[in-house]
């Protein structure tokens, strides 16, 4: 297989992770405190990351959070703190939320990865993540550091994610891959925060390998989306797993896929599997159809 900056960048998440945690005082600083309201958002990716972080910081008892798609930012709801996540700082949706928040003495934060772009200067509070930057346009290593350091700031153990990470690295394809390489259609499925999760390794096979993938919380799998889970198709569930739906998913014909590893870990191998998939497709995962590294909006 070719080289790519998405194969390299998959390969430094465990140490990045691990490296980030030295962060967490100076992450908490800027975040919003115990029992503030907050609202998180983003676009692709990030709004996932948004997503999972969000979830997490609300069954933690913090306070409440919402996450939202930067386009689709509630008009007229209040939060005491508003964080925005973007790998690039350049995201047209995002500057357009945050200048609108400034206007109104709104407190924010920023979560980037490159400096002296505009979305940092627009928010009130910056948490500059540069060692995780990416040269591919597609987003691995930046997006699971940020939110293992989110994690971290709501007093989550990390280590075991590391581990698990670092071990689905070094694991041989045949393992890794079993059930879900020759797949033609993949589904995955989470529940709260690992819904994030789900709607981001749907997005990422997706971008890099043009594979037809769908994405759902657990739960609702079983109202209209099971329909299509067949033979040769595959759903991949991370995190926590209803009762009785592998079981369902088998009876269809179709492979269900679950490890009881952390589950941030198990999006990294979902990343691995996006390079194998792009090899067969063909494709070439640093330069991904109708993409580009940022999104800026005429």
């Amino acid at each position: 297989m070719a080289a790519t900056h998405l194969a390299a960048e998959i390969a430094t998440q465990p140490d990045d992770w691990a490296a980030v945690l030295a962060r967490t005082a100076e992450a908490t600083a800027v975040l919003p405190r115990p029992g503030q309201s907050a609202a998180v958002v983003g676009c692709g990716t990030s709004f996932y990351m948004a997503q999972a972080y969000a979830a997490l910081r609300e069954a933690a008892g913090l306070g409440r959070t919402e996450a939202h798609a930067a386009s689709e930012f509630p008009e007229g709801r209040d939060y005491d703190h508003v964080v925005a996540i973007s790998r690039s700082g350049t995201t047209s949706e995002v500057i357009e939320l945050l200048t609108a928040l400034r206007e109104r003495g709104q407190r924010t934060t920023a979560v980037v990865a490159t400096a002296g772009t505009a979305i940092p200067e627009l928010a009130t509070e910056c948490l500059l993540l540069g060692e995780v930057d990416e040269q591919s346009v597609v987003q691995t290593r930046f997006a699971t550091t940020t939110l293992a350091l989110l994690r971290a700031t709501l007093g989550e153990d990390l280590a075991g994610a590391v581990a698990d990470a670092r071990a689905v690295l070094a694991e041989d394809e045949a393992s890794a891959f079993a059930g879900v390489l020759d797949a033609e259609q993949i589904t995955f499925l989470g529940r709260g925060w690992t819904i994030g999760l789900a709607n981001e390794a749907a997005l990422k096979l997706r971008e890099s390998a043009q594979f037809w993938t769908e994405s759902y919380p657990a739960m609702e799998y079983r109202h209209g989306p099971i329909s299509i889970a067949t033979t040769g198709r595959a759903t991949w569930a991370f995190g926590e797993v209803p009762v009785g739906l592998p079981e369902q998913v088998r009876s269809t014909g179709a492979h269900f896929e679950h490890r009881d590893i952390d589950p941030l870990a198990d999006l990294v191998r979902l990343h691995r599997l996006c390079l194998d998939k792009a090899a067969r497709a063909g494709v070439d995962p640093d330069q991904p159809r109708h993409l580009t590294r940022s999104i800026i909006l005429s």
